[in-house]
């Protein structure tokens, strides 16, 4: 799964990084949580260009916008038959930026945070759907795509979110191209030899921390080297 990520690159980097026709707005952010407004990179179906905008992260379906579930991943096995992301899936696909993500490992009762980035510390684009808003708030939501981890991924989770090529950028983003037998194959575990992980500090487990400390390796003298 993904339940939390990071974005501290710059707004002009990430205009730069994506081919974004405005360059957005955006602030360094550390420890990004579902409910919150993410910054989703889209295609304009009338011009082709590229635009940055907030959606809340928790996909709302226009069928039932005021549902108290609203997940926030969509996993990739099944998605272009579910009924709740089949029309997304079709016509609404986007990138979420990002620096990294977090993913927590289970051993018993207690869950350690690892930060995981693409091993040169780039940027790189998480697969999206969005819905746009309906019923009285009318805001616009998203859920990132999941699917099953690398084997470095694996070490700690079973579950990833799907990093994307920038080769494949052009074709998700397109909104004319609606089969699945183009877009389903681009939903599978980015390679291994991408990946970087390091524990972190647990005080990512609350939203309200916010920093760079955040995303930095865990500082514990005592404890066991984790996967690196």
């Amino acid at each position: 799964m993904c339940g939390r990520f990071f974005l501290s690159s710059g707004a002009a980097e990430v205009a730069r990084h994506f081919g974004l026709a405005v360059e957005p707005v955006l602030a360094p952010r550390y420890n990004i949580a579902p409910g919150q407004p993410v910054p989703v990179v889209r295609q304009r179906a009338r011009d082709g260009s590229r635009v940055c905008e907030a959606m809340r992260w928790g996909f709302a379906p226009r069928f039932a916008p005021d549902a108290r579930s609203r997940p926030i991943n969509a996993r990739a096995e099944g998605i272009a038959a579910r009924p709740l992301f089949r029309d997304a899936f079709a016509r609404r696909r986007g990138l979420v930026p990002a620096d990294g993500f977090f993913e927590w490992q289970h051993r018993g009762r207690s869950a350690r945070p690892f930060a995981v980035r693409v091993q040169d510390g780039a940027l790189f684009a998480m697969a999206a759907l969005f819905e746009r808003g309906a019923g009285e708030d009318a805001v616009d939501s998203c859920a990132i795509v999941t699917t099953e981890a690398n084997a470095h991924v694996a070490v700690i989770h079973d579950r990833m979110p799907v990093v994307l090529a920038p080769e494949n950028w052009a074709l998700w983003l397109d909104p004319a191209v609606r089969e699945p037998d183009r877009l389903l194959p681009l939903l599978r575990p980015c390679p291994s030899e991408w990946i970087a992980l390091h524990p972190v500090d647990r005080r990512v487990n609350d939203v309200r921390c916010d920093d760079a400390a955040l995303v930095e390796p865990e500082r514990d003298l005592f404890s066991a080297s984790g996967p690196s």
